[in-house]
C-alpha cells in the first residue's frame, strides 16, 4: 500500500530542489583558492571539433602574427561568438570565410643594387632560363642583357621602332621574343644577337605576351586592338584570334591544362579561352570595376589558382572554372594617387610582389593574402615625382633576386634581407 505524502512534505521538498539548483546556476558562487585560479588563467584551454576552434580567452579579433604560425589560431577576420549565461564558460571562435588561415612568415626584403644604363623609362624584364642574365625593354626602343651576379651589361640590341613592353625567353630554344608599340613581334637569336623571325597581325601597340608551358611552338600576344593573338613560332602565321574583349588586352598568361590562355583587358574582365576548340570564350569574369593590368599564376603546379591586380584591388580565383576565393585589399599609397597597379609577380616561397604606378613595392604572402611588408622605390635624383612608377617586375629562377623596371630609367635589384 503506497505511502500518502503530506501537502507540507512537497513544498519543503520542492524549496530544497530550487536552492540547489539555485546555488548552482548563480554567478555568486565563491570563487576558487588564488592557486587554482593562477593555473587556470596561465594555462589556455583549446579544442578543435569539426573546424571550429574553441578558446577561453576574452572577446578579441584574431590578427595573423609572424611567430605564431599555428594554422588554427584563425584569421585577420574571425568573429567570436560571446559570453554566454555561465563566467566561465568558453568561447567561440568562427573562421571568416572571406580569408584564407595559414599565414607564413617571410623575411623583409630590401633593395641591394641599383643599375643604370637605359636612356628611356624600363617597361619590361624576362630572365634566362639558366640563372646567368637577364634581359630589359626600354621605351629607347633597346633591349639590354644584364649578368645576373655582377649587374653589369652584356649586350644591346635594337631592332624595334617603338618601346618594348613584353619580353620572354625560351626554355628550350635558344630564341628571344619581343613585343612592342610597332604592332610588331620579334624573335630573336640569341646564338647570333640578331633578328630571326617577325610577327605581323596585330593593328596597334602590343602589351603582353606569353610562350606556352609544354608546346614550344605556341605563342600568345596581346594588344591595343583588344585582341589576343596565338601564333605558330615555325611558319610565323597566326592560327587564332582570340576575339571578345572590348578595350586592350593588356596582360596574358598560359597553362599546360584548360584554360590554356588567360586574359585581363582594360575592359576590367578576365577571360579564359580554349585554344583546342576554335579559340573559343569557356568563361568570363567580371569581378573587377576596373582595368586589369597583372595577373600571377600559383608557383606551385598544385595550387591552381591565381591572382588579378586592379586598380586599389587585388583578387584571387581557382581554376579551372574561376570560382572567387578572396581579395586583397590595396589602400592608396599617397595623396591624390590611384593606386594602379602594373605588375605582379610570386616566387615558389609563396611571397607576391605588386608594383604600382607611385613607386609602391608591396609584398604579401601568397596562401594567406596578409601584405607582410610595404616598401618605397627612391627616384634617382633629377627624376619628377612621376617618375617613380614601377612598370614591371620578376623574380629570378630560384626566387630570391627580385628586378623592378621602373620610370626613372633605372633598373633595382631586390632580396631578402
Amino acid at each position: 500500500m503506497p505511502l500518502k505524502m503530506e501537502a507540507e512534505s512537497l513544498k519543503r521538498l520542492s524549496q530544497k530542489s530550487l536552492k540547489r539548483s539555485l546555488h548552482l546556476l548563480s554567478p555568486q558562487f565563491p570563487r576558487p583558492d588564488p592557486k587554482t585560479k593562477t593555473i587556470r588563467l596561465s594555462h589556455q584551454e583549446s579544442g578543435e571539433v569539426s573546424g571550429i576552434i574553441i578558446k577561453s580567452k576574452t572577446l578579441q579579433v584574431a590578427q595573423p602574427s609572424i611567430a605564431n604560425q599555428d594554422t588554427r589560431q584563425g584569421t585577420q577576420n574571425s568573429l567570436l561568438v560571446g559570453p554566454s549565461m555561465f563566467p566561465s564558460s568558453p568561447r567561440i571562435r568562427i573562421p571568416s570565410s572571406s580569408s584564407s588561415s595559414g599565414f607564413r612568415s617571410h623575411r623583409p626584403w630590401k633593395m641591394y643594387r641599383f643599375i643604370s644604363g637605359h636612356k628611356g623609362s624600363v617597361m619590361s624584364v624576362a630572365f634566362d632560363p639558366s640563372n646567368r642574365w637577364f634581359c630589359t625593354g626600354s621605351a629607347d626602343r633597346t633591349i639590354k642583357i644584364w649578368d645576373l651576379a655582377s649587374g653589369t651589361l652584356k649586350l644591346s640590341l635594337t631592332g624595334h621602332i617603338g618601346q618594348i613592353r613584353g619580353l620572354a625567353v625560351s626554355k628550350r630554344t635558344p630564341y628571344m621574343f619581343s613585343a612592342a608599340d610597332d604592332k610588331q613581334v620579334k624573335c630573336w637569336d640569341l646564338e647570333h644577337n640578331r633578328v630571326n623571325k617577325s610577327f605581323h597581325g596585330h593593328s596597334s601597340g602590343i602589351y603582353c605576351l606569353a610562350l606556352h608551358p609544354t608546346d614550344d611552338n605556341i605563342l600568345v600576344t596581346g594588344g591595343r586592338d583588344s585582341v589576343c593573338r596565338v601564333w605558330d613560332i615555325r611558319s610565323c602565321q597566326q592560327t587564332l584570334a582570340l576575339s571578345g574583349h572590348d578595350n586592350t588586352v593588356c596582360s596574358v598568361f598560359t597553362r599546360p591544362t584548360d584554360p590554356q590562355v588567360v586574359t585581363g583587358s582594360h575592359d576590367s574582365t578576365i577571360r579564359f579561352w580554349d585554344i583546342r576548340n576554335s579559340g573559343k570564350a569557356m568563361s568570363t569574369l567580371t569581378h573587377h570595376k576596373k582595368s586589369v593590368r597583372a595577373m600571377a599564376l600559383a608557383p606551385d603546379p598544385r595550387d591552381h589558382s591565381f591572382v588579378s591586380a586592379s586598380t586599389d584591388n587585388i583578387k584571387k580565383f581557382n581554376l579551372p572554372r574561376g570560382e572567387f576565393l578572396h581579395n586583397y585589399y590595396v589602400l592608396p599609397q599617397k595623396k591624390n594617387t590611384s593606386g594602379i597597379i602594373n605588375s605582379m609577380a610570386v616566387n615558389e616561397d609563396g611571397v607576391l610582389a605588386t608594383a604600382g604606378d607611385s613607386g609602391s613595392l608591396w609584398f604579401w604572402d601568397w596562401k594567406s593574402g596578409y601584405n607582410f611588408q610595404q616598401a618605397h622605390t627612391i627616384a634617382q635624383p633629377g627624376s619628377l615625382d612621376s617618375e617613380e612608377s614601377i612598370f614591371a617586375l620578376a623574380y629570378d629562377v630560384t626566387g630570391t633576386r627580385l628586378v623592378t623596371c621602373e620610370a626613372d630609367k633605372t633598373i633595382k635589384m631586390w632580396r631578402q634581407a
